[in-house]
């Protein structure tokens, strides 16, 4: 057995430790633990000092202390639900110690009578006297030693003790063995990592909150980040194995698509047409993200690239989230291939039985080139004789998993374009799209105005309604944005379903209401009426934040805005101003604001670039909320963090280009990637 065998134990099920029965694995499943594994990396946050005795005159309500007290006297009632009461003493003072639902014989054995114990627990004061209910922890004064020390704190779910979860994290840390180093030395001198066993210890030994910038925490955190690299690299390594038919074309069609447009391309759009182009014309599988802010022009780029995949004798499908969007990429494709004969078609859930089995056929048949529509496009039962592109539209919901499904659609020859409107800082690419080639729009059409983007306090409200209706008189569109659906006991947020009622009295019959418990089908018709003027107002919650062009909607009204982070309402504001007028976006905030609200609120109203409003967000936020990451399927990493640790990024992107470059077998990793969960995408 090698030493990286010895932790193998670390991969069982949680109920193979002692003293975890049935009931106790329900609880720690809430809590996501599964697996003795999991254990490591529910980290501590705090730690519970029970290292100082205290005399009974020094105690303080509402702490936790750790006390050396005589036992004197038993109370146990003849009452049934009755607690039992045994009353302590020290040289100072006395102090009750109150067992719910504990039997006689138990007490008696913990707590012997006229014998000196140590007894741990929250102090507590009832009818002019100070009492312990269920103390954590009672030892005699041999065992002082477990009890006098400083205890991590756990996050625990409802029916979990500090004590039985210590008791099991214990059994785990105290069976752990080193492991086969799987470091460079040169790494390990550069920051002073300690060996992997220490390091997991040390994790779970703080006294304090975690030091994410310690040597140890590093070590951990750069081991996740080299094993999530990993994983991208191996699938990165397994597409560009697949070997495809070059795709031969003349760029006649795109060309005259582009001198027709009624606008220029900017040369960002050139750049990335030429990055795209170079991979149909390669012998490798394209699998490539654009990346493109807001109104950016990435779906023409994807036009024009479905263009040049028809005239080399293929067919090409666009997915996107909603019918409403699908809808609007058809439309787009329709008048843009006016003048050409391709024969277009569209594709969604709402298609009847006839037509639909008519689209199947002629997809199979090959008769139709670019098909346009939702999921319903990847359905088992849909075939294409030719496929060759796969274009998906807002792909942030996909994780690497369905990202390696889809780039299985479609054959060899089928090349894969996903588009992105997040904009994601540069160590979330590296983390999210590391499988892939990334290209990105940086320049917006020039002809597109700037959003106006203005702040106004709440209690200014009501100085809001003349001006949305002079907007509406002018043949403007508004949304009004609010944080929640109903009213909440616990948040003092706005909700949509309470503004709805006053802005409808307002401007009777020409408002909707649209929220993400709406069904899917009422949601759209809401928004095609909005699409086609038949109301002017739409009241919402963030559901509207990606995709759709609404050319009339040229205001937003965001409510709470100082509770959303920058790029969520970067997005917000994106939905507006996509027509030939000036697009205003107004955030009202409650309250005073915080220094960092100012300062996310100043710096959307200096920039437009939502790049670099992502940078700034992560750092004012925090990964864990920028727009997108949540939904996007992608796991979360347990222990690093791209902000703090974004050396450790760059560290391990260096390490793995190294591991490809010297085609150098990953078998050492095993057990590194099975720590981190990532050893099933690889065998997959």
């Amino acid at each position: 057995m090698n030493i990286n065998e010895k932790n193998n134990f670390l991969f069982a099920n949680i109920s193979s430790l002692k003293g975890v029965g049935i009931k106790t694995s329900k609880f720690l499943k809430k809590k996501k633990i599964e697996t003795i594994n999991d254990l490591l990396w529910n980290l501590p946050y705090s730690y519970t000092d029970r290292s100082n005795l205290v005399t009974l005159d020094k105690l303080e309500v509402g702490k936790i202390l750790t006390i050396k007290i005589k036992v004197i006297k038993y109370n146990f009632p003849r009452i049934r639900n009755l607690p039992n009461r045994i009353i302590c003493e020290d040289q100072t003072g006395r102090i009750d110690l109150i067992y719910f639902n504990s039997r006689e014989g138990y007490i008696k054995k913990i707590l012997p009578l006229n014998s000196w114990v140590v007894v741990s627990g929250k102090i507590n004061f009832f009818k002019n006297k100070y009492q312990i209910t269920n103390p954590n922890y009672v030892s005699n004064l041999e065992k002082l030693n477990i009890i006098n020390k400083k205890i991590p704190k756990y996050s625990l779910t409802e029916g979990l003790t500090e004590k039985s979860y210590n008791k099991m994290i214990d059994q785990v840390l105290n069976k752990l063995s080193n492991v086969d180093e799987w470091l460079d030395l040169e790494i390990i001198k550069k920051y002073k990592f300690i060996s992997w066993k220490d390091s997991i210890l040390k994790l779970h030994q703080i006294e304090k909150s975690p030091d994410l910038t310690a040597p140890y925490y590093k070590r951990i955190a750069l081991e996740e980040i080299i094993s999530h690299f990993l994983v991208l690299s191996e699938f990165r390594k397994k597409i560009k194995k697949i070997k495809k038919n070059k795709k031969i074309f003349m760029e006649k069609i795109s060309g005259f698509l582009i001198k027709n447009l009624t606008f220029k391309l900017t040369n960002s759009q050139k750049q990335v047409i030429k990055e795209i182009n170079k991979d149909l014309n390669s012998n490798y599988k394209m699998f490539r993200i654009l990346q493109g802010d807001v109104g950016s022009g990435k779906t023409i780029v994807s036009i024009i690239t479905a263009s040049n995949v028809i005239e080399s004798g293929y067919q090409c499908a666009m997915m996107a989230p909603t019918e409403i969007l699908a809808k609007q990429h058809y439309n787009l494709v329709k008048k843009i291939f006016a003048n050409h004969k391709i024969n277009i078609s569209f594709l969604s859930g709402k298609i009847d039985y006839a037509d639909r089995k008519r689209i199947i056929k002629d997809l199979k048949e090959g008769t139709i080139d670019f098909i346009i529509g939702t999921h319903s496009l990847f359905q088992t039962k849909i075939e294409f004789k030719k496929l060759g592109l796969i274009i998906i539209d807002e792909q942030h919901k996909f994780g690497v998993k369905q990202r390696m499904n889809l780039a299985k659609k479609g054959g060899d020859n089928c090349d894969v374009l996903l588009m992105s409107a997040t904009p994601i800082p540069r160590t979330m690419v590296m983390a999210i799209y590391g499988d892939m080639d990334t290209s990105k729009i940086t320049e917006k059409p020039h002809k597109r105005k700037k959003t106006l983007t203005l702040s106004k306090p709440e209690e200014k409200l009501d100085e809001l309604w003349p001006y949305i209706k002079k907007n509406i008189s002018e043949g403007n569109q508004v949304f009004w944005v609010c944080p929640l659906i109903d009213q909440s006991k616990f948040l003092d947020y706005s909700s949509a379903k309470k503004r709805f009622e006053l802005i409808n009295k307002k401007f009777p019959n020409r408002t909707g209401l649209i929220h993400g418990a709406l069904d899917k089908n009422e949601k759209e018709k809401i928004l095609n009426k909005f699409l086609n003027k038949e109301i002017d107002i739409i009241v919402s919650t963030t559901v509207i934040e990606v995709g759709i062009d609404f050319p009339n909607a040229n205001l937003i009204i965001i409510e709470n805005s100082n509770k959303f982070g920058m790029a969520q309402l970067h997005q917000l504001r994106g939905r507006v101003g996509r027509g030939k007028k000036q697009g205003i976006c107004i955030l009202l905030f409650k309250g005073s604001l915080s220094k960092n609200a100012v300062k996310r609120i100043k710096i959307l109203k200096l920039s437009d670039d939502g790049f670099f409003i992502a940078e700034e967000d992560m750092k004012l936020r925090g990964y864990g909320d920028i727009i997108g990451f949540q939904q996007s399927g992608v796991k979360y990493f347990k222990i690093a963090d791209p902000i703090i640790h974004e050396d450790l990024f760059i560290e391990a992107k260096r390490l793995i280009d190294k591991i490809k470059v010297n085609e150098q077998n990953i078998d050492k990793f095993k057990f590194l990637l099975k720590l981190f969960d990532r050893a099933e995408v690889i065998n997959q």
